[in-house]
């Protein structure tokens, strides 16, 4: 019955063989086929056939092409705010965040506008600031980048950021453990750097005698005539 069923659905060349059946209930079974529809490798037909209380005849539920775990399907769907990258954003795109994102809590509450230009005078004049998550996120984000220590500019440089005179401080929290480059020599001129971050263009880097180049030898004097070139 099942395939019989099936096949008034789907043409009798895209059935293959029976590959089972799963007990879904009482009285309720699904039976898969095989599919060989080209472009549909690795899928099979699912047909649930069903028996209802007291009745002798069984009916069928459905008829459904499901995908099996060898067979090729579109990837999981991922919201478009979490596939947008650095550097995606073009001129005029806005990027709102949620209501709820945990990156940032608010800064102050409404108040009057003396409360609020208190505010402004201490630093808080915006409505949401970084929060500890948001703020950990950064971090760990920034550490384990291009300006962090792992770089491999970073692992052969002669010191460490924390040294350099081009190491312009952050304020707040974050000023701890990174500072911005100002080194307009160097790959992370206005970029983010960790403290023991650290590059060759370092404001105390000194050459080794084996990097100085090689010294001139003293000059050579031609001293020789035409009256000496004749009597060679």
């Amino acid at each position: 019955m099942a395939r019989a069923a099936l096949l008034e659905q789907a043409g009798a060349t895209d059935v293959g063989e029976h590959l089972g059946h799963v007990v879904e209930d009482d009285r309720v079974v699904t039976h898969q086929f095989r599919c060989t529809r080209r472009g549909y490798r690795g899928w099979h037909w699912s047909v649930t056939v069903a028996r209802a209380s007291r009745q002798k005849q069984p009916t069928v539920d459905e008829v459904v092409l499901v995908p099996g775990g060898e067979a090729i399907v579109a990837p999981a769907w991922v919201p478009w705010k979490e596939r947008i990258k650095p550097g995606d954003l073009s001129p005029g795109d806005l990027l709102p965040i949620a209501d709820d994102d945990p990156r940032v809590v608010p800064t102050y509450l409404a108040g009057d506008a003396d409360s609020r230009e208190l505010a402004r005078e201490v630093g808080l004049g915006r409505p949401r600031s970084l929060s500890i998550e948001g703020r950990n996120q950064v971090a760990s984000r920034w550490y384990a980048g291009p300006g962090g220590p792992e770089a491999p500019v970073a692992k052969s440089a002669p010191a460490t950021c924390s040294s350099c005179a081009f190491l312009v401080a952050l304020s707040g929290p974050l000023a701890e453990l990174f500072g911005v480059c100002a080194n307009a020599q160097a790959n992370a001129d206005g970029r983010v750097v960790s403290v023991d971050h650290g590059c060759g263009a370092h404001s105390e880097a000194q050459l080794t005698r084996k990097q100085l180049p090689q010294a001139l030898p003293d000059p050579v004097l031609d001293t020789i005539t035409r009256d000496d070139l004749e009597t060679f």
